[in-house]
């Protein structure tokens, strides 16, 4: 039997901001355990919450970076729920009348080709606390410093079918949430984290299977290994006569099973009103209209420009705009004098792995063109460019020139030199002679190898090639 898996993912952005969502205490990741805290986000008696000016600015640069519509007016509402990490009792959301809707994203499909998914809203809410489960033998402890750090939430449509659109999918919406400055989309430090509502029905039928809910996956990996799992789980239990119920569940990493932790709520459980604490949130036009002039070039826009401007393959393009860092240094070796496609393989090989490992360019783009060149002028060979490279990152004060040389990397091209190490490897060996004379002229590329390695990789192999012929008439 053949089934058809439905997702929708819900998608909770932390947004880049120095302060909480409607307090003044610190977002900083990684403080020791409730230090930031105060008594507005600790729920304490007579505080009262003040919305965060900056918070409300990225949500609405998020939204317009996805195509959404941003309304003019937004209520902000309590979700009442209990949990040992929600000090006041409630989370303070968006309802029923969010910060924006009906936005849409594109990306490529793993099966399906170019793909779309809709956004069916934005809105923007505090986080809980963090529960501990490893800090005290016996015992969870409660680090509330996450408490009231602003999130935007994104509610996708049901569109995605398979955990590998998923996945697709959500590496292009953290894409174009870097690339808008809206958040830095790490999901080590929490800063991005999924819920996906999963169900499965008969190939063709336009009703709905009935849904469960995956929380809290954090990785990517992990969130196409959930869905999988889920899907697995619940066509198991349709094969066997059983029913789907609607649960939430949690996925374990290290078994790769899914297993329910409690029923799923509806909006009714929450008991959403509107907070009276805080006024509708009121947006004027102009300030709309601001944010939507400064938004950066988007990852598909800047993809489009790399292939057209530059010649680049669709692949080089895409990996190249995986990071906005990553294309402004190619842009920045580009303009230093580099032919584009060189430029592109450089920062795809090099410049890329150092950029994961540090999270930075350990060498500016003027003084990789300069290396660049350098082969470009048969003074390095690639792979000894490749050594200078890895050099050069601490060798600060040092040009590409000066550390080839105190490497003894630099091509050596003068006749005589060449004209040594040629004779040297012709009298080593006298039958691979014969049989080059005798006709063998595929011989030619040993030879020219055991120049290179006779030299120590010296050689210039442009030159090594010529005197080859003239001494093996």
């Amino acid at each position: 039997m053949s089934w058809e898996t439905v997702i929708g993912l819900e998608v909770h952005v932390q947004l880049r901001t120095r302060t909480k969502m409607f307090c003044a205490d610190r977002t900083t990741f990684g403080d020791p355990p409730n230090t930031n805290v105060c008594p507005v986000c600790l729920g304490l008696p007579g505080a009262l919450p003040v919305p965060n000016a900056e918070a409300v600015r990225l949500g609405v640069r998020a939204a317009l970076a996805l195509g959404c519509t941003v309304h003019e007016t937004s209520v902000f509402a309590r979700k009442n729920y209990f949990y040992p990490d929600l000090p006041k009792g409630y989370q303070i959301s968006q309802y029923d009348r969010p910060l924006a809707t009906g936005g849409a994203v594109e990306f490529e499909s793993p099966t399906r080709g170019r793909g779309r998914v809709g956004i069916t809203r934005l809105h923007l809410e505090e986080d809980a606390g963090k529960l501990l489960h490893d800090r005290v033998p016996d015992r969870t402890a409660i680090d509330l410093n996450r408490a009231g750090t602003p999130l935007a939430e994104i509610v996708s449509e049901p569109d995605l079918r398979s955990a590998a659109e998923a996945r697709a999918y959500l590496q292009t919406l953290r894409q174009i949430l870097i690339f808008a400055g809206v958040s830095d989309c790490s999901m080590e430090q929490g800063s991005l984290r999924v819920d996906a509502n999963v169900s499965i029905r008969r190939p063709g039928d336009p009703r709905l299977g009935t849904k469960t809910e995956v929380k809290n996956v954090n990785s990517f990996a992990n969130v196409e290994r959930a869905l999988e799992a889920e899907q697995l789980r619940q066509q198991a239990l349709l094969e066997s006569g059983a029913r789907v119920t609607q649960v939430t569940l949690l996925f374990n990493a290290g078994t790769g099973q899914v297993k329910p932790i409690r029923s799923k709520e509806e909006s009714h459980d929450y008991r959403y009103f509107p907070d009276p604490d805080l006024p509708p949130l009121v947006l004027h036009p102009t300030f709309v209209s601001e944010q939507r002039a400064a938004l950066p070039e988007l990852p598909e826009a800047r993809r489009t420009r790399l292939i057209g401007a530059f010649a680049l393959s669709a692949y080089d393009a895409s990996v190249l705009t995986s990071e906005p860092a990553l294309a402004g240094y190619f842009e920045s070796v580009v303009a230093a004098g580099v032919e584009p496609k060189t430029a592109a393989n450089w920062v795809i090989g090099d410049v890329m792995t150092s950029f994961n490992q540090t999270g930075g360019f350990s060498v500016e783009p003027s003084r990789l063109a300069a290396l660049v060149n350098l082969v470009r002028e048969g003074v390095l060979s690639h792979r000894a460019a490749k050594r200078v490279y890895a050099e050069l990152g601490r060798a600060a004060d040092e040009t590409p020139r000066a550390v080839a040389e105190r490497l003894g990397l630099v091509q050596v091209s003068e006749e005589g030199a060449l004209v040594g190490w040629v004779d040297e490897v012709l009298r080593s060996h006298p039958n691979e002679v014969g049989r080059y004379r005798a006709g063998e002229s595929k011989l030619m590329g040993f030879f020219v190898g055991q120049v290179m390695k006779r030299s120590k990789g010296k050689a210039d192999p442009k030159g090594v090639q010529p005197v080859l012929a003239d001494r093996l008439r």
